[in-house]
This record gives structure tokens, sequence and C-alpha cells, in this order.
């Protein structure tokens, strides 16, 4: 596989080699020698999630409190979503930037998103079924959101949809009633470089 890391100090793409034959394909989408290497530390998996979202779909901006955090490793196992980085952590060269990967079942490419860093994507296909390995479990007291439309962050989302229809981006109550990052920021809901590195020191150890 090869491993990139992406313009958000944290975040990587990851893109396997698929063996194919008339039976269908095979691949490795998530080996631990090469991630802890590229990476700096072991993931530590405590929770496997998957979700099924219908074109248009928009889930986040998501992330947790620092320590622990949640890290992710996401891929779409059908259909196509853009999977998308933040950097929300204040004190950070790159706070307040983003950038994406196309997560697909074609390339069928995977995405890791260090903790403290923001996540959400935006399903391009009917039944797109994204597969997250986490680090930490599912804590709602330690879980917060950035509204993804958020002109600040001004993310790029798609407008038209795998087969060419237009996109209209549909969010939950949660995500449509997140602060923006300026208000997030305000509110000390986000992480900081410093607690992040601290906490990251302590994974490499």
């Amino acid at each position: 596989m090869q491993i990139r890391e992406l313009t958000v100090p944290g975040a990587y793409e990851i893109t396997p080699k698929q063996h194919g034959d008339p039976r269908g394909v095979f691949l490795e989408w998530f080996k631990s020698g090469p991630f802890a290497e590229a990476v700096g530390h072991p993931l530590d998996l405590q929770q496997a999630n998957a979700s099924v979202s219908a074109a248009g779909v928009l889930r986040g901006i998501h992330f947790a409190d620092v320590p622990p955090g949640q890290a992710k490793y996401v891929t779409c196992a059908k259909g196509a979503v853009l999977d998308v980085v933040v950097d929300i952590r204040v004190g950070s060269p790159t706070f307040g930037q983003w950038d994406s990967v196309l997560l697909d079942d074609v390339d069928r490419r995977a995405i890791y998103l260090g903790e403290g860093l923001g996540h959400a994507f935006m399903s391009l296909e009917d039944g797109s079924t994204v597969l997250y390995l986490c680090s930490a479990g599912y804590n709602p007291g330690h879980e917060h959101g950035i509204h993804p439309l958020d002109p600040e962050v001004g993310i790029a989302w798609p407008t038209t949809a795998r087969d060419g229809s237009p996109l209209t981006a549909q969010l939950s109550d949660k995500d449509t009633a997140a602060p923006s990052l300026s208000e997030a920021k305000a509110q000390g809901l986000l992480p900081t470089l410093d607690a992040v590195e601290g906490y990251l020191a302590s994974l490499r150890g």
C-alpha cells in the first residue's frame, strides 16, 4: 500500500494494492506495520463503525475532546464519498484548513485522521457504505461538532452526484445546529495543538 500525508498534518491517504481476477478483487485495506511506520504509533482499535448514506447526506464536522480524542481509519466499501479532514487544533499553523480524499469502491482508498482533527464526509451515491476503525469508543459527553457549511472553513462540497445528477446537502438536526469554527473556539470546545501533541507523544512512548 501507498501512504501519503495530507496537507493537514496528522491525516493520511492510504491507497491499497488490489489483486483482481475473474472472481473479483482482494486487498488489504489496513495493515498495522506500514501504518505504524507512517504515523509513528500503532492504531489502538477500540470500536468499528459502519454507516450507510443516501446521495447528498453530509455527516460532520465531528471531533472529540483530547485526551483521548478519537482517531479514525475510514474507507468506503460501497458507493462513493468525499471524505474531509479539518484542522481544528488551536495553535496549529494550518488551523482552519481542510483537505479531502475521494473514497470509493473503485480505488478503495482509506483515510486516517489522527486525534484532534475534525472529520466530515458527503455521500455521492445512494447506499454509500462507510467503515470506520476508531481508537476510542463513542462518548457523547466528549464529542462535538462544527457546522459543515461554515463559510469560514469553506469546504468545497460536491454539487454533483457520481451519476451526474445534482446533489442537495442533507444534514442531521444535530449537525444543522452545530456552531461555526469561531463559535466553537470561543466556547472552548476545540482541542489545542499542545494537548494533541502531548497525547500523541504518550502514544509513541
